[in-house]
């Protein structure tokens, strides 16, 4: 059964036995502030804020939440903030990481470094973004946004995997998921859509994960039956009814969460997935919803 709208992330989160712990990684950020304590309020997640004790005390009492419960985790401005919050999961006193106002790379590299030990050797780290949009009738999640830059044949099968066990974790039976290319035919000019190809004939042989795959897919085909049916297209008869799509590189993908964000009054949320960890990874210009929402589904994630 496909997912309309985020419901169905928040009452999963809803039914930890005890809320989550989450430390936010430079916790002086106001949206994700909001949306932190939003998720607070909604009784899944324990906030501990991690950073510049001073910064976060003052941005609590503009944001009059400094009589919230919270436990407030000080760290000089010459560590690195990112690194304690692992070292507080490796201690027992965290179970969700999220990011908080660090740049992207400053976030990303302790949790690859090898002495963390959050990725296993046969995992992939990727980002997934579940977006919702007025002219589509479900949750349409985006992978990878944020990681894989240029993924090869081989990486492209581990973000499916990823985005399938995701999807599957938050209750999705059988996703379907699309791999997208500037055009549904196979181009050798276009090493993207051979590769779809392949992929996509290696899953019938042998389904590589949890879901029905269908590539390579132009992205009107991806979202519209209207434009399968003026087109001719009847290769699958899945247009309009897609959970997922894996882009083939960063570029189209961050540009397409960003116009459907931006322009598409798209709401959304991102999670980290391949490590042993649940990471929420949010933008600081994101709204206070995307931070609930990416709380919201690490604390679905945790409950496994």
């Amino acid at each position: 059964m496909y997912k309309k709208n985020f419901d169905f992330i928040v009452d999963k989160a809803k039914q930890a036995q005890k809320p989550v712990r989450v430390v936010i990684a430079g916790a002086d950020c106001e949206n994700i502030l909001r949306g932190a304590f939003e998720a607070q309020a909604a009784g899944f997640v324990e906030l501990y804020l991690a950073g510049n004790e001073g910064r976060i005390t003052d941005m609590l009492k503009n944001l009059s939440l400094i009589s919230r419960k919270y436990t407030v985790c000080p760290v000089a401005d010459d560590q690195n903030v990112v690194q304690f919050a692992i070292d507080m999961i490796h201690a027992g006193k965290a179970d969700v990481l999220m990011r908080g106002n660090t740049q992207t790379r400053d976030f990303l590299l302790p949790i690859v470094d090898k002495k963390n030990d959050l990725v296993e050797e046969s995992k992939l780290l990727t980002q997934v973004t579940m977006v919702k949009f007025p002219d589509y009738d479900r949750v349409l999640s985006v992978s990878d946004v944020t990681i894989c830059v240029r993924p090869d044949q081989n990486r492209r099968k581990k973000v499916i995997q990823n985005m399938a066990g995701l999807l599957t974790t938050l209750g999705y039976e059988k996703p379907n998921i699309a791999l997208l290319a500037l055009t549904e035919q196979p181009a050798f000019h276009m090493p993207d859509t051979i590769e779809a190809q392949n992929i996509v004939r290696d899953h019938t042989e042998k389904p590589i994960a949890n879901c029905n795959l269908v590539g390579p897919l132009s992205y009107d085909l991806i979202v519209s039956k209207e434009a399968a049916r003026l087109k001719g297209y009847d290769a699958s008869s899945l247009s309009g009814e897609f959970d997922g799509i894996v882009v083939p590189d960063l570029l189209s993908g961050n540009l397409l969460i960003k116009v459907l964000q931006m322009n598409g009054k798209a709401s959304s949320c991102g999670v980290i997935v391949g490590a042993k960890i649940p990471i929420a990874i949010t933008s600081r210009s994101d709204t206070k919803e995307q931070s609930f929402l990416s709380l919201a589904a690490c604390a679905a994630l945790h409950m496994g």
